[in-house]
């Protein structure tokens, strides 16, 4: 038997596409809907305004959608910023300033 194998022993499983699919709703991360839904529903609570409330769902709603468009992992990536100490920043310029001491050679 070679030790390559041939491809009848190659085994074969099948992948489908909804696992590798992210969970949305109405286009938008689940998380990021329910986020949506709940500022909705807290203007709606808070002001009394079916109009403010629904408004507020539908821009976070079309925020969401654009947001998962761009990464369905976004929300993950933003809460877990805050656990890492800043990078370097090349924008930031901070003057460095730069002491060598040295012994002389030639003493």
């Amino acid at each position: 038997m070679a030790e390559g194998g041939s491809h009848r022993d190659a085994r074969r499983n099948k992948v489908y596409k909804a696992m590798n699919r992210p969970l949305t709703v109405l286009g938008a991360e689940r998380r990021l809907f329910f986020v949506a839904l709940i500022t909705g529903g807290a203007i709606f609570s808070m002001l009394h305004s079916l109009i403010g409330g629904i408004g507020l769902f539908v821009v976070g709603i079309i925020i969401a959608r654009i947001a998962t468009k761009h990464d369905v992992e976004i929300l993950r990536i933003l809460f877990n910023s805050t656990k890492f100490r800043r990078r370097y920043d090349s924008m930031k310029w901070e003057p460095t300033e730069i002491v060598i001491r040295g012994r002389r050679a030639q003493d």
